[in-house]
Parts: C-alpha cells; structure tokens; sequence
C-alpha cells in the first residue's frame, strides 16, 4: 500500500482490526492510525462509508480498539472505523512533554498559529483532509460516506471538524465533549498556548461558538454525558453551553444525561451501539 506501512493485523469478528503508520505531510512526523475493516471489504469492487473515532486526553489509536468493543457494531453494518493518534510524537518541541493536558497526546485537533507550534500540530487538517486522502487511497473507502464521532478532547475534536466543514461528514457525535472550550480551564491552557492570546481566535475552533453560526447542510448533533462525570462536575464539559447555542441556530441536537455514569470507556462501551445507530441513518 502506498505511503503506509502495516504495523499490526487481527482477525476480529470476521474482518481485520489493523495498524498503520506513516509520514504525515501536514505533522511532518511519523504517526500511527488504526483502522477497522468489516468482512464485507473483501468484496470484489465495494466501498464502505468510513467512521473516524477522535479520542481524549493522553489516548492514542489503541485505546478505542481495546476498550470500546465497536468491532462487533462496524462488522454488522459493514463500516470502516479509523483512529488516528491524539496529537504529532517526538517533534522535540521544548514543552511537548510537560504535561497531560497539552502538548504530546493533547494537540485538541486544532491547527495551531503561535510559532512554536504551527509547523507540527496540525491535528485538524490532518483529520479533515490527509487522513481522510490516505484511506481513500489504499482501503475499500467512500469518501463521500464519512462520519465523526469521538470523546471528551475528541468529542470536541468531532464537533468541531464536522461544524467547520459544512457538508464533509454525514454525521456527528460525541461522548462527555468539551464542549465550550473558550470557557473552560483545559481550553484556556490548549488554545493559549496553540492559539496565542487572541480569543476571538479561540471562538474559531469552539464547538459551542460554531454551532451558534453554522449555516450548512443539515447535521443533528448526538452527544452522550455521564452525570457522575468528574470532569462535569468540575466545569471542564459544558454541554448544556452548547445546547443553547444550537438553539438559538437551529441546529438539532440531542443531549442525552446518563444517570450513573462517569468519563470512562465503560461509559462509551455502554451506548456505543446508539452512536453507531445515529451513524448508520446517515451513512446507508
């Protein structure tokens, strides 16, 4: 296959859950993705629509597929599923290490502007225009058949490529999003430091601030949030900030609070068939 090289290969319910890696042209480092292939891949001329799964903090492309249990889902529906990796690795940028919530596993699939920053983390041009290039090219792939989904730092990672790009997926969800991030202390960490001190710049890649602006084709917007989620409960999420934008706009959307449940991939494995349902209206 071009460009990538195979990293890992498991049979999983009749497809292939596999690794890849690669150059990224827009991160300019070597990153791994994984990808789903259902057995219906392996049908002469096919093309399958092609879910990308965004994760959170600290995450990499293994985490969905060890914790999550969508192999079973996708097989059924005949979807591909891509994970890529959370932010660039091993840019030696001074600071890239230093903590959890930004930097290495945290690049918060924005394109940054502060000069320290903007030759590598390119998270969202990467999973809004190569990755997506990158699987049409060597997998059984629709590309007019995409949809976004993802949690906490990636639910806000799908909503915003979804509501930056009017038209480009099918679909959207979310698992416990940060929501608002301009209004949060995880985004004001991230986007000062990627964004620089302009908050008007910050508004730009703010799922809360773009829903109260989208104009575009219908997408109805599926978000699932624990009630016992630590990060809730310490201001970090914000969902109902977005629900309120989305009504002002008219941009559907369904929030779901889950009684019980808190900010683990226990909590995703649990309503992760829902979210591929919502997909699925959409992607057949």
């Amino acid at each position: 296959m071009p460009g990538i090289t195979q990293v890992s290969s498991n049979k999983c319910f009749g497809g292939f859950q596999k690794v890849y890696s690669h150059e990224s042209e827009e991160l300019k480092c070597k990153m791994n993705f994984s990808v789903y292939l259902p057995p219906k891949a392996e049908d002469a001329g096919v093309k399958l629509p092609v879910i990308y799964w965004l994760s959170g903090l600290t995450c990499n492309e293994q985490n969905f597929i060890q914790k999550a249990g969508g192999q079973k889902l996708a097989a059924s529906h005949g979807f591909i599923i891509v994970c890529p990796d959370t932010s660039p690795r091993g840019c030696n940028i001074e600071g890239e290490e230093d903590s959890w919530d930004f930097g290495t596993g945290a690049g918060f699939y924005v394109d940054a502007t502060e000069e320290k920053w903007k030759t590598n983390y390119r998270m969202f041009s990467y999973i809004t225009k190569e990755l997506p290039l990158l699987i049409s090219a060597n997998f059984p792939a629709d590309p007019s058949l995409m949809s976004i989904m993802g949690h906490s730092m990636g639910g806000h990672g799908a909503l915003v490529c979804a509501l930056k790009n009017p038209g480009l997926y099918k679909s959207v969800s979310a698992f416990a999003p940060i929501c608002n991030p301009v209004n949060c202390p995880w985004g004001e960490k991230a986007f000062s430091g990627y964004l620089g001190s302009d908050k008007n710049l910050w508004k730009e890649w703010d799922a809360a601030c773009l829903a109260a602006t989208y104009h575009g084709p219908p997408l109805q917007i599926f978000v699932d949030q624990g009630e016992e989620d630590q990060f809730l409960k310490d201001g970090q999420l914000l969902p109902d900030n977005l629900v309120e934008s989305c009504a002002k706009a008219g941009v559907p959307i369904i929030l779901r609070k889950q009684a019980g449940y808190d900010h683990s991939y226990y909590f995703i494995a649990t309503y992760l068939e829902d979210h591929i349902s919502h997909h699925a209206k959409f992607l057949q």
